[in-house]
């Protein structure tokens, strides 16, 4: 299951490079698949030939149309018994995706990766694309790249793994990324070897950047260090006065707010993941977990180890820490067990959302069903021991039992929440008494009770919650 944006480049047989950007299926990495439509020149949609076409399928032809991308379709599992690649043709019209052999203009090969089979034949089929539309990049300029994935490596810091767009990289290349700025002090090809240069179309991980960039972000290559800094801090800038600025407040916004902040729950936590990419789809995954009475409220998120800030974050809000393919580092191991903060540890993303959607749906505690099962009117109002009042009733349908829920109204408004504390029929203490039937009952915690007024009494059902 691929939980990565992955980047390599291959030789055909003939000697032509063929760059691929490998994104993830689930439906949480959204964001990743929309970057890597808008970083390419081809798209090949994968679609499995036993079991059609899925919601993540849809969208990903959705971001291909919005990239204004070309589309080839890889039919996988051709080895499998229910193989029925006609069957995925037909769905793909009502996506509007013609393929040639239903007269349209978009290639579709059939491959199967556990025999090969087709493999060659996509990579043709790649190759006539590219012809068709006449790609051509300058490698002989400043170098502009987009980057498809980051994240924070123990030994060699910041590590963003970037598609150059135009021009050539080479090391020592002064660079801006988003907020960061940075040398290139090092590059590595997808092989993991050292190159001095990449040119256009070759994915490399680029080594000596200030920070973690955001996957998505530009880099581009400028003149000198001094311009390089004064444009991420140009740009850090920005971005704190884009998140400090939010909507006037008014008082019936503050109110508005603090009535919603009464009514819902909030389930805090702190994220953790290995890549830039993950962290994004983790949060966009837990908030979609929200509902109008429940939310995930992200306290912090980021890329790499977990570290003694969260822990201590954490530790204050009794917020569970996720991580996804990371751990603590030593100090924060020792803070985890002073603290007894809860750690949760995933590497799939859909065990990490069922997991939170079942202690979240805990939290929210069981869902309360009533059913009323009686009503009845009170006829006469009579005193009972010194204190409580005792009131004669006609039971008008279903039945009213000892320790049973009660409300009592008046004109239709609820005058008490209570229960049946006793039950009688003439001068006996009886369990139950069915519709037609007049009884005396005693009410717990009330004495406000008049001739006139109604009883409702109810059961109250727990049913566990999910979200």
């Amino acid at each position: 299951i691929t939980q990565h944006i992955g980047a390599y480049q291959i030789k055909t047989k003939k000697g032509d490079l063929i760059t691929f950007l490998d994104t993830p299926g689930h439906e949480a990495f959204t964001e990743m698949r929309q970057r890597g439509a808008n970083v390419t020149d081809i798209v090949v949609l994968v679609v499995a030939g036993d079991d059609g076409i899925m919601p993540q399928t849809v969208e990903a032809i959705n971001h291909t149309k919005a990239a204004g991308v070309p589309m080839i379709v890889a039919i996988t599992k051709a080895d499998r018994p229910e193989y029925n690649p006609q069957k995925i043709r037909e769905r793909l019209l009502e996506h509007e995706i013609v393929v040639e052999a239903m007269s349209g203009d978009v290639q579709d090969v059939e491959v199967s990766a556990k025999t090969k089979a087709g493999l060659d034949e996509l990579i043709e089929k790649i190759l006539l694309q590219s012809e068709l539309m006449e790609l051509k990049a300058n490698p002989d300029r400043a170098a502009e790249a987009a980057v498809i994935e980051a994240k924070l490596d123990k030994g060699k810091g910041p590590l963003a793994t970037v598609l150059i767009t135009r021009g050539t990289l080479k090391v020592g290349d002064v660079l801006v990324v988003g907020t960061h700025s940075g040398r290139v002090r090092a590059m590595l090809d997808d092989k993991g070897r050292q190159i001095k240069a990449a040119p256009p179309a070759l994915p490399v991980e680029v080594l000596g950047i200030s920070g973690v960039p955001m996957a998505g972000d530009t880099l581009t290559v400028v003149e000198n260090e001094a311009r390089a800094r004064e444009v991420a801090s140009y740009r850090a800038e920005k971005a704190t006065a884009k998140r400090t600025t939010s909507a006037p407040a008014s008082l019936e916004n503050m109110f508005s707010a603090l009535k919603a902040k009464a009514d819902v729950i909030e389930y805090p936590v702190v994220v953790k993941s290995d890549v830039q990419g993950s962290t994004e789809a983790i949060v966009n995954a837990l908030n979609k977990l929200s509902n109008d009475e429940i939310k995930v409220k992200v306290l912090q998120s980021g890329v790499g180890a977990i570290t003694e800030s969260d822990v201590s974050l954490a530790a204050a809000t009794g917020a569970p820490i996720i991580g996804f393919h990371v751990r603590p580092n030593a100090k924060a191991r020792e803070m985890i067990e002073r603290n007894k903060v809860r750690m949760k540890y995933f590497d799939v993303i859909y065990h990490l959302t069922d997991d939170v959607a079942k202690e979240m749906a805990g939290i929210w505690g069981p869902e309360r069903i009533e059913h009323v099962v009686g009503r009845a009117e009170v006829k006469e109002v009579f005193p009972a021991g010194k204190r409580d009042k005792a009131a004669g009733l006609l039971v008008l349908e279903g039945y009213i039992k000892k320790g049973i829920n009660a409300r009592l109204t008046r004109d239709d408004v609820i005058v008490s929440k209570t229960t049946i504390a006793s039950l009688r029929r003439f001068k006996d203490d009886v369990p139950e008494v069915r519709a037609g039937l007049e009884c005396g009952v005693v009410l717990a915690d009330t004495n406000d009770i008049k001739p006139g007024d109604h009883l409702e009494v109810f059961e109250v059902e727990e049913r566990e919650r999910t979200l």
